[in-house]
């Protein structure tokens, strides 16, 4: 097989991978929908536990458990994983009780303008320079929040704590020289006791969903691992094989899905408000993608001249 034959075969492999991991979570609203006789904190309580146990299978099956025990000796390093663990279940949390309490159409909200949010987030943190292009698309998604916020008389949290969750545990992890299996498996291991704690509460309680309705919700909630872990760990193999351009444009692909399954499956309203709403985030999504677009090939141009 010929170099060029070699490196699109490994396009092809990192497309697909990406393409797996934004469509798992562009469904993942059925799956936790599906969920719903169960509480969101009991959802998440085992999504960390069920999460853990795979995720550290994984780490065995591939020796890595030396690696996982440096981690917990560098305490630098596991309170920057502290703060991060903190984040994601936070995301976890909002985003499963947002599906089931109607709320999904705002859920696949908060995915449209995490790019925007990111962009913001680094200004903030990272003091990195907009260009007029990047304030004119934060603008639009400024505008469509504050057309729902006039319309239905309150923020869309649920869309607004998702992003900036997203956005802070991305930059958090940025910060982080870990990769992606380690630091889920050190995270689950650091929400686990708060998860085992509560789940022995419910049970002392008889309030346990698990167990005690239907095998088929059992294994549902045993599943959450897999919706958690092979999805990240396929996002994760993509982003080594591909450009972060090319990433970055196929994971609309996520919040695409949930909003047309929010819309077309679980039968959300869609009103003028939320048409207004959202052509204004993709209005600001098309023309943040133009730009970015447009910087990716002049660094290219220039590395090339150089």
């Amino acid at each position: 097989m010929s170099t060029d034959e070699t490196e699109t075969a490994l396009l092809r492999r990192g497309v697909l991978a990406a393409l797996s991991a934004f469509t798992i979570w562009g469904f993942s609203p059925v799956f936790y929908h599906a969920l719903g006789n169960a509480s969101a904190f009991e959802i998440l309580a085992h999504r960390v536990a069920w999460s853990l146990l795979l995720t550290f299978a994984v780490v065995s099956i591939n020796n890595r458990t030396k690696a996982l025990y440096r981690v917990f000796t560098d305490f630098r390093l596991l309170a920057w994983l502290l703060l991060s663990a903190f984040l994601v279940s936070l995301n976890w949390l909002v985003f499963i009780w947002a599906v089931n309490h109607a709320k999904a159409l705002e859920a696949s909200m908060g995915y449209f303008i995490f790019p925007i949010i990111m962009v913001a987030l680094g200004r903030l943190f990272l003091c990195e320079i907009l260009t007029r292009i990047q304030l004119f698309a934060l603008f639009a998604v400024c505008l469509g929040v504050l057309n729902l916020l006039l319309a239905v008389g309150q923020l869309p949290w649920v869309a607004l704590t998702l992003a900036i969750s997203m956005g802070l545990y991305s930059l958090v992890r940025k910060r982080t020289p870990i990769d992606a299996l380690l630091g889920l498996t050190v995270e689950c291991f650091l929400l686990f006791p708060l998860a085992g704690i509560y789940l022995v509460y419910l049970y002392h309680s008889d309030q346990l969903i698990f167990a005690n309705l239907s095998l088929g919700l059992d294994l549902l909630l045993a599943s959450s691992a897999l919706m958690t872990a092979v999805p990240l760990i396929l996002f994760t193999a993509s982003t080594r094989i591909l450009k972060l351009g090319t990433v970055g444009m196929l994971q609309y692909i996520n919040p695409t899905c949930q909003f047309l399954i929010a819309v077309f499956v679980l039968d959300e309203p869609f009103t003028r408000d939320h048409l207004i709403t959202f052509s204004l985030i993709w209005l600001g999504l098309v023309v943040y993608s133009t730009e970015s677009h447009r910087q990716m090939k002049r660094a290219i141009g220039n590395k090339k001249a150089a």
